[in-house]
């Protein structure tokens, strides 16, 4: 029976080609889209899964609360883990990861040879106890134990030495940032540490190589840390125990350094909360600063989500559409079948193995749809997706029960409908389309094109708040301004360097300081004004006098610092945010102390620092964060030393000025190379994942649109085929072709309209909902909805006039004559 059944499938598929390949086509695109967003799904749910002890290993991570404003991050004083393990049982290892390659390229000599890395961590010696990392070479219980000892992952063992075994106990030179050469001995090499980790490295140094890190610090952020617990323990008991280890031993050194005490402090609206964060759900919910890598979105894995489900449903309304297109023409098929003997079951059955078949192969159709867009896919979401995932046996097993899922679901309405047709009444001519079907499919063009218009909309918000955040007002001027990275190596001859290229043709501006906007460096140092108890801590940089001139800075009051004024090495420079949280009516000339040592003198005792300015609040920061307090410090007062120099150059003759000014690095620093980044390249990189989310809203918005024009298709070719007697007698009575179309797409536009204002309430609180996420964000204007109810239109009567042109053009005589 099944044999037969199938044959007759196949015949039936073959007879009628160009809706079968319309059919397997939309089925298709709807499958290879959804699989798309599993691999993806599947991958972003994957980060830190493989970790054996996973379940049970925790974060600590610190929301920084300043008086009208909070802060979250990802780093915390290197002394709050350690503590935490001390005073609280449940705490099995605590365990403390430190980024050296985040702030600059890590430079080791190998013989005569140097090489560069950039992912480097320090790691305390238990690193391996608590994470899963299997050694090659050496032990990993002691690996990481003794001082200078470092352990490599297998594939820069192999790239220094030829082999993870010819690495071990080898040595190399580097630098300690002071100036000072070190030697390092490789005591270990790790199988490579997977993608899918909240964190990577090429390179683990030990902590113990570093002094500074054995002194207790229980301010100063930054120390990743982490903590395995007893597979027993609450997490959420322990955290509401963190408030005792503030009291303990964070109370104290407050009050060394603000000069207060710790119910001041906090009554001013300042205070530290620490609280847990999952391993296996850091890769998803964590977005704080310094975070070890960008990390995923939950929200976008969950958007993801709904456009694949509105896909592939998109895809089954289509197929049940064009099945019902050809209702009429079956009728007969089934009229003359019933005839014969065929039950309503068998015919059930039937029909719907030609759903299946037609899933079947629709799904191997998606697969080569995939294999061709894969890579494209990878390009956008910033992955390295492999279609090889899907063919293990378990996989490929769930991969046809969901085909044969799709094709039931997409074929059964079909299936019951084309099998209650009378014989009696089909075969005598007098078929009907009953009310019913007519509201159902009527009710599947509404879902459609209501599914377009949010995708549209969403679409144009998310294009528009992107614009805004890539061209919109920053206040400061980010085109052709480059910045050289690790010019803190030039130490005492910073000013020579950038001396030498303010003299390069094409070098407009030369500036040097801690931190550009975009980048992690604004650091929070607490100041209050002389005469004053209470503190504000702001965000600060240190730059030189022509850092205002390389932005383009506008001064709101005074003047930017100057070499003109020899007591400008004591002088500060205030945003507007900083002179309302500070309260200052009048402040210029005010003066302010700081809380931070490493801005008081050596003995210890407070500098006075003078505000000779305040500039126009601009966008140091992302547009997801509200502008903060900016206080900027000359960097004369710190010997003119600059992590990085920036440099403002016009474009007319780029390549030669950059030759050049590679040409002087080299002169400066001959044995390292040079690096060099674009601002406007730096700020956008802010905004990756809603560039991500941009690409593949466009993309799926214009899928959804095709398989929603192909179900309207369908749709409109049943509706004529119907309506061809009708038709047939207007054009006789001297209808135009003009009037037979507007005719039959009126209907369509109602329903095309109805979906529209369907859609335009639910996409409205979705991107809303959506642009919470920015602290500075565009207006939802009317006219999006209109465009995107306009495109739909417009689509729809594109589509639908194919049909009614085809329809109106018909000799009427060939349609009377056949009824």
């Amino acid at each position: 029976m099944f044999k037969n059944y199938l044959k007759v499938a196949l015949r039936s598929l073959s007879k009628r080609k160009g809706y079968s390949v319309i059919n397997i086509l939309g089925l298709a695109i709807g499958m290879a889209v959804c699989l798309l967003i599993v691999l993806f799904i599947e991958s972003e749910l994957s980060y830190d899964d493989w970790q054996l002890k996973g379940d049970n290993i925790y974060r600590v991570v610190l929301e920084r609360r300043y008086p009208g404003r909070s802060t979250s991050y990802s780093t915390i004083p290197l002394s709050i883990g350690p503590a935490i393990q001390k005073e609280y049982p449940e705490v099995v290892e605590c365990t403390r990861l430190f980024d050296f390659g985040g702030n600059g390229n890590f430079f080791l000599r190998i013989g005569e040879k140097i090489f560069e890395e950039s992912r480097v961590i320090a790691a305390d010696s238990n690193f391996f106890r608590v994470f899963t990392g299997r050694l090659i070479e050496g032990d990993s219980s002691t690996a990481l134990v003794k001082p200078n000892s470092v352990v490599l992952n297998e594939t820069t063992a192999k790239k220094y030495y030829g082999s993870a075994g010819a690495a071990i106990n080898k040595t190399f030179l580097t630098d300690d940032g002071n100036g000072q050469t070190r030697t390092y001995m490789i005591t270990g090499v790790c199988r490579d540490w997977p993608d899918n980790s909240h964190f990577l490295f090429d390179l683990v140094i030990s902590t113990s190589s570093f002094e500074f890190l054995k002194q207790p610090n229980y301010t100063g952020f930054s120390a990743y840390t982490y903590l395995l617990l007893n597979p027993h323990a609450s997490p959420q008991a322990l955290e509401k125990k963190f408030p005792e280890i503030l009291k303990k031993y964070v109370a104290g050194e407050v009050g060394r350094s603000f000069g207060e005490t710790w119910e001041q402090f906090q009554a001013e609206g300042n205070g530290y909360h620490y609280y847990l964060q999952p391993l296996k759900q850091i890769h998803l919910i964590s977005h704080l600063e310094a975070e070890l890598r960008p990390n995923g979105n939950i929200t976008t894995v969950y958007i993801f989500a709904v456009i694949a489900v509105f896909i592939l449903l998109l895809a089954c309304i289509n197929f049940i559409n064009l099945s019902t297109a050809r209702s009429v023409e079956r009728a007969r098929e089934v009229g003359i079948r019933k005839t014969f003997g065929s039950n309503r079951r068998s015919l059930v059955w039937q029909f719907l193995l030609e759903s299946m078949v037609i899933s079947l192969a629709s799904m191997l159709i998606a697969f080569g749809l995939i294999a061709l867009l894969l890579p494209l896919f990878n390009q956008v979401a910033g992955k390295q997706l492999s279609l090889l995932s899907f063919l293990t046996p378990g996989k490929l097993a769930l991969l046809v029960a969901f085909a044969i899922t799709v094709g039931l679901i997409a074929g059964l309405y079909p299936a019951f409908v084309l099998s209650s047709f009378k014989p009696t009444t089909v075969l005598k001519g007098k078929f009907k389309s009953n009310t019913f079907g007519l509201a159902l499919r009527n009710g599947l063009v509404v879902i459609q094109f209501s599914i377009s218009v949010i995708l549209i909309v969403a679409t144009i918000v998310v294009n528009k708040q992107l614009r805004y955040m890539m061209s919109g007002a920053v206040g400061f001027n980010k085109d052709h301004v480059i910045s050289i990275e690790r010019t803190d190596l030039l130490e005492d001859q910073t000013k020579s360097f950038e001396n030498e290229l303010a003299k390069i043709p094409g070098v407009e501006t030369v500036s040097g300081g801690t931190a550009l906007p975009g980048q992690q460096n604004f650091f929070g140092v607490p100041y209050q004004q002389v005469g004053s108890k209470e503190s504000m801590t702001a965000r600060g940089i240190v730059v030189d006098d022509q850092y205002a001139k390389l932005l383009g800075l506008q001064m709101k009051e005074g003047r930017f610092f100057s070499k003109d004024f020899s007591t400008d090495s004591l002088a500060v420079v205030l945003n507007e945010k900083a002179v309302a949280d500070f309260g200052l009516k009048k402040p210029i000339g005010a003066r302010l102390t700081s809380l931070d040592p490493q801005f008081n003198a050596p003995d210890g005792t407070p500098y006075v620092y003078t505000v000779v300015g305040v500039i126009k609040d601009f966008h140091f920061q992302s547009l997801h964060e509200k502008i903060s307090p900016l206080i900027i410090n000359n960097n004369s007062k710190f010997g003119g030393r600059s992590p990085f120099v920036a440099l403002r150059v016009n474009t007319n003759n780029f390549d030669q000025t950059l030759t050049a000014i590679q040409n002087t690095w080299k002169k400066f620093v001959p044995e390292r190379p040079f690096h060099y980044s674009f601002l406007d390249q730096t700020l956008a990189a802010q905004y990756d994942a809603e560039q991500t989310t941009q690409k593949v809203f466009t993309i799926f918005s214009v899928l959804a649109i095709f398989i929603a024009s192909m179900g309207l298709l369908g749709l409109a070719a049943y509706t004529t085929q119907l309506r061809n007697r009708e038709i047939s007698i207007r054009k006789v009575l001297g209808a135009s072709v003009g009037n037979i179309v507007t005719m039959l797409s009126t209907d369509f536009l109602k329903l095309v309209l109805i979906a529209a204002l369907i859609a335009f309430p639910v996409s409205w609180l979705f991107v809303n909902k959506w642009l919470e996420n920015f602290a500075y964000r565009i207006n939802i204007s009317a006219w999006i909805f209109l465009i995107a109810g306009l495109a739909a239109v417009v689509v729809a009567l594109l589509t639908i006039s194919f049909q009614a042109i085809k329809a109106a053009v018909t000799n009427p005589v060939t349609n009377l004559r056949a009824e």
